[in-house]
């Protein structure tokens, strides 16, 4: 799904339904046809259960047993959290990494409906700027849609990352066992990581489950893949400007870079949080496929 035809469209729940109907069409066409999507009002019978709730209806077209699932089954509370600082408005011509989260957060926000569950959306930069309640109702669902639209429509802003934080806020503010996924950059003072770290370990000790979904256009910011020849790089939370060849602080910039994110991932391998890479330029399939095996495991 192109970035920028996405911003030029707008209909971000139209967009998203779209997405996860044409994501779970390929899973059942795919090798993972046996993967289990219990989505809508129905769940397969086990036996022992009582045959109270079995839908008759279903079975006489199906000819397999299904419960009608309700409302005040919702066990899943999920957080999805957006990092809205000035970085992730890169790269410009289509500020590719806040569409790319937008619209993955929008994607997951219609697969939690569908299942039931509860779900909130919070925006940040160095502050929380937004935060929604936990629900599950339709009106709900479609608010948060339209607070992701705005948030698609409204200029670059000025402000700097301050993801540690937030976290911190975060664990605080929830109070029940719930999965929090955060899309991010993740650039947060990368020269003081450890404080980012002892967020990630709080909202691990509070119990509940993570996945960081990080945000990059692989081929510029990990990359460095830049043509050689003068560029202007303009740090997009200070505005401080500098002119060189790229191949002057590739190498420099590069192991400074891949220290940082070798270190996150192994930090977060030990606070048994998902970390996955989410290259703008990749679709957004792997972050959908995340989200269903961690669902799963939550059961």
């Amino acid at each position: 799904m192109d970035l920028a035809k996405i911003r030029e469209y707008g209909n971000i729940e139209f967009l998203a339904r779209q997405m996860v109907e044409g994501f779970i069409t390929g899973l059942h066409k795919s090798p993972f046809h046996g993967f289990s999507v219990e989505f809508a009002e129905h769940r397969l019978y086990n036996t022992g259960e009582s045959t109270r709730h079995i839908d008759w209806k279903v079975f006489a077209k199906s000819e397999k047993l299904f419960t009608k699932r309700y409302e005040e089954e919702t066990n899943l509370r999920c957080h999805l959290l957006i990092d809205t600082s000035s970085s992730m408005y890169y790269p410009e011509k289509n500020q590719g990494k806040i569409t790319f989260s937008v619209m993955a957060a929008a994607a997951i926000a219609h697969m939690v409906q569908k299942q039931k569950d509860a779900v909130s959306l919070t925006t940040f930069s160095n502050e929380i700027e937004l935060q929604t309640p936990t629900k599950s109702t339709p009106s709900h669902i479609h608010k948060i849609f339209l607070d992701l639209d705005n948030l698609l429509h409204k200029p670059k802003p000025n402000r700097k990352t301050g993801v540690s934080d937030v976290i911190h806020e975060i664990a605080e503010k929830i109070h029940k066992r719930s999965l929090v996924i955060i899309f991010s950059d993740m650039f947060d003072n990368i020269l003081e990581s450890e404080t980012l770290f002892s967020a990630l370990q709080h909202l691990k000790h509070n119990l509940h489950e993570v996945v960081i979904f990080h945000v990059t256009d692989k081929k510029t910011e990990s990359e460095f893949a830049f043509d050689e020849r003068p560029y202007e790089f303009i740090d997009l939370e200070s505005n401080e400007k500098v002119r060189l060849n790229p191949s002057q602080v590739k190498a420099a910039y590069q192991e400074t870079i891949n220290n940082f994110y070798h270190e996150l991932k192994l930090k977060c391998g030990q606070y048994k949080i998902d970390f996955v890479e989410a290259d703008i330029n990749e679709g957004f399939d792997h972050i959908l496929s995340s989200y269903l095996v961690k669902r799963t495991k939550m059961k």
